[in-house]
């Protein structure tokens, strides 16, 4: 008796909408529907907001959800800040005063970048 006998790791992965063998299967490639929007046409707004207890935050508006990879982008930015951060609403907060270094970050990548 083989270890995965008669379990669906047994089995070859068939097509979740032909049901056919993975290799005999003809159906399209399900395309994304999401379609981003180039860094060069968006404008990053960055704020530096002071919070409970006199904490220095520094936000990003501006990036809508749809047209952007927020998750990668914040995981990008907080490791090139060495700091942490959050996606609240439609909104990205780095902690610490990360104004300078966010304007370069982000104008790399590509965005238009405006500091108040």
């Amino acid at each position: 008796m083989r270890l995965f006998e008669g379990t669906a790791w047994d089995r070859p992965p068939t097509c979740g909408r032909c049901g056919k063998l993975e290799a005999e299967c003809t159906c399209p490639p399900i395309v994304a529907a999401k379609e981003l929007i180039p860094p060069q046409k968006q404008t990053a707004r960055l704020t530096v907001e002071k919070r409970k207890k006199g904490k220095l935050v520094t936000v990003i508006r501006g990036l809508s959800a749809e047209a952007n990879d927020l998750p990668a982008l914040l995981t990008r930015l907080k490791n090139s800040c060495g700091a942490g951060g959050a996606i609240e609403e439609d909104a990205l907060e780095i902690q610490g005063d990360q104004l300078n270094r966010l304007q370069t970050i982000l104008g790399e990548i590509g965005y238009k970048v405006v500091a108040r």
